[in-house]
């Protein structure tokens, strides 16, 4: 459970740096290249497969007796059950995510490749 919380610190703070990949270098907004939607796809996979836990299906309706009188939870635990089912297809999904991003980043980084910009 508590390796469950520590990766949705870690989900935040690659959201927020995808966010932040829509800035440019003068700091304007609305600015995207192919690294941010590479960060933003990683945030994306890492989310699913962090959502689709069973820790966390059972931390948004375990402990409860009576569904009917928590129904927003209930429909979290509904929803959270319907990703549980693919919990391993994201788990392939986020890791090889994983390893594209950051090569993907490594190879703008050293300059082997550059960043094609959308807009």
């Amino acid at each position: 459970r508590w390796f469950f919380y520590a990766g949705l610190i870690f989900n935040v703070i690659l959201s927020y740096d995808a966010i932040l990949a829509f800035k440019n270098a003068e700091g304007q907004w609305g600015h995207m290249q192919v690294g941010t939607l590479v960060l933003l796809a990683n945030a994306t996979f890492l989310w699913l497969y962090s959502l689709s836990c069973h820790t966390c299906r059972h931390t948004i309706g375990g402990r409860l007796k009576h569904f009917s009188k928590h129904p927003v939870r209930y429909k979290l635990w509904t929803k959270i059950s319907e990703l549980n089912h693919h919990h391993p297809k994201f788990a392939w999904i986020s890791l090889i995510g994983v390893a594209l991003a950051d090569f993907y980043i490594r190879s703008v980084s050293t300059g082997f490749i550059t960043d094609l910009t959308i807009f």
